[in-house]
């Protein structure tokens, strides 16, 4: 290669590296809500011989037409930090200052300061849903005549009677008045352990099958102002979650009271964002009351401290000095101050 074309690459790859950004910007979080519901699905498939069920089993009101029902079995709210884009500041590279770290997270969030985080990310609850219970087929315990019946209606009376006789022979064996009794109580738990299996599958024919599910679902929300009944979701014991427009889901709200409300004279001018040479902030959270409404009814009710609502301070360049230092963790949620201390520079 040409010198005086290598000398110019090198140059031009030296002036790149001054222009690319400083790796001191980062940003403090704003305080975002991700509730989680449990929600319960079930489904009712009816059984084949419904419709003989009050007659021959003396059983009422069994529907006969499937069904799919959804419902909300509980409610939690876990409060986590986003990075906030009108908060992007950056350090100074000023040799004056010791800071020789200088901790972020993936989003570029401020986490520590000449220090690690001892745990930067917020562990959300995990959700385990319970194994699917295994139906039993009918028809693995029916008997010749059974299956072989000339209509509906002898098979539902064939499959009574061997529901019967199933539960006369349980209870002879209760009685201990069986022709076969067992020999001891792990033998006796055996057969009632099999009869029950086998009344439990012939009755499916009559009350059918029903399957309940439970799954997660999560919801984000950042508040940035205080609101009143804010449409978050719909929900339909139909359908389940529903889109903010399907009327076919019932509405739930969400209400947002700012504290600082109370006290307009105490914060007035506070928001403005504060200019000094170091470059490092941090927050001073405020405190928010959030309602969750199903329709005109309160759900939950939380109360939380959420950076936004709150101010920015910038932290005093004497703090990292050259003969004293500072470490400095922060909160991932809310970007306040969890600790701080002295530690002296090594000569």
């Amino acid at each position: 290669m040409n010198k005086t074309i290598a000398t110019l690459l090198l140059l031009l790859a030296t002036i790149g590296l001054k222009a690319q950004p400083n790796s001191n910007t980062y940003f403090l979080p704003a305080t975002a809500m991700k509730f989680q519901f449990l929600v319960e699905k079930t489904v009712y498939t009816p059984g084949e011989l419904a419709t003989y069920a009050q007659r021959y089993m003396k059983k009422t009101g069994v529907r006969q037409e499937p069904y799919t029902e959804y419902r909300i079995i509980s409610t939690q709210m876990i409060p986590v930090g986003v990075p906030d884009t009108t908060k992007q500041f950056q350090l100074s590279n000023d040799r004056r200052f010791s800071i020789s770290e200088v901790q972020r997270d993936e989003s570029g969030t401020l986490l520590a300061i000449n220090t690690a985080h001892p745990a930067p990310t917020v562990e959300l609850p995990t959700f385990t849903p319970s194994r699917k219970r295994r139906h039993l087929n009918p028809s693995d315990f029916m008997n010749e005549d059974i299956l072989t019946a000339g209509s509906t209606a002898k098979m539902a009376e064939l499959i009574a009677q061997e529901i019967y006789d199933i539960r006369d022979s349980r209870n002879q064996l209760q009685r201990g008045q069986a022709e076969n009794m067992p020999k001891d109580g792990q033998q006796l738990r055996i057969m009632m352990d099999g009869l029950d299996t086998q009344e439990r599958a012939l009755m499916q024919v009559f009350e059918g099958q029903t399957d309940v599910d439970t799954t997660q679902v999560t919801i984000d929300f950042l508040p940035t102002q205080a609101v009143e009944r804010q449409l978050l979701f719909r929900f339909s014991r139909h359908f389940g979650f529903c889109d903010a427009d399907d009327l076919a889901g019932a509405p739930y709200y969400v209400t947002v009271v700012d504290e600082r409300n109370a006290k307009p004279d105490e914060t007035k001018g506070k928001d403005k964002k504060p200019k000094d040479e170091l470059g490092l902030y941090v927050n001073v959270p405020g405190r928010i009351q959030v309602a969750l409404y199903k329709e005109d009814k309160v759900m939950e009710k939380y109360t939380l401290n959420a950076a936004q609502f709150g101010k920015i301070e910038p932290l005093s360049p004497d703090l990292f000095g050259k003969k004293m230092t500072s470490q400095i963790i922060l909160s991932p949620i809310t970007g306040t101050i969890e600790s701080i201390k002295e530690a002296a520079l090594e000569k």
